[in-house]
């Protein structure tokens, strides 16, 4: 079963998942200020990508800008995938598509542990997207243990482009973000980005 089969209620169910919505979970990010090309592109793009409101248009020109400027900060030292396969347990439906995912590694041929984002696209409901982020989180935390790298949180997001839903998983806890962070807060979106990336001890990102 892909991620996309999993609602809020199916992963709690599934995987004995606890959830929390009350925390702000970045009340201190120090922002990143971006770039002058990803200033430029979300200028010419933004009221386009709303136009066109289709999940591709979405990640094609704004969602993909962002996530390669954090590659850009940090010096290319993650790695960047679109629209792969990340086939973790078949068995407990931890198989599928993944929007995009952000890996701890410069290799940029295949997906390598640590994974620490992965992205979803949604054209506008972010809800719907919070069982498919957690599901994929829960994967990316069982990859790593595979691949020999654990890490104890798991960070996440649920993206229209527009709109910027962060999650974090703790053991079998998902924490899910109080508030929300709009594109002109793009500052702050990169910086929480760029922080939950850099490669510090225990620190994971999963952008869903």
């Amino acid at each position: 079963m892909p991620y996309s089969n999993f609602t809020l209620s199916k992963v709690k169910s599934d995987f004995r998942i606890t959830t929390i919505e009350t925390e702000t979970l970045f009340p201190q990010i120090e922002p990143v200020q971006p770039g002058e090309l990803l200033r430029l592109n979300l200028k010419e793009n933004l009221s386009l990508a709303t136009a066109i409101n289709t999940e591709k248009a979405r990640s094609e020109l704004i969602i993909m800008p962002v996530l390669t400027e954090v590659r850009r900060v940090l010096k290319g030292q993650v790695s960047l995938f679109s629209g792969v396969e990340f086939n973790v347990d078949l068995e407990r439906g931890l198989n599928g598509t993944c929007d995009f995912i952000l890996a701890r590694s410069p290799e940029q041929f295949f997906v390598t542990q640590p994974v620490v984002t992965i992205v979803e696209a949604k054209r506008e409901n972010i809800p719907s997207g919070l069982g498919q982020c957690i599901a994929s989180m829960i994967a990316a935390k069982q990859f790593n243990e595979q691949e020999g790298e654990p890490i104890p949180i798991i960070y996440g997001v649920v993206t229209t482009g527009t709109e910027w839903k962060f999650l974090k998983l703790i053991g079998q806890t998902a924490y899910i973000d109080s508030s929300s962070y709009f594109i002109s807060e793009v500052d702050q979106i990169l910086g929480i980005l760029v922080a939950t990336v850099e490669p510090e001890p225990g620190r994971v990102v999963i952008t869903q």
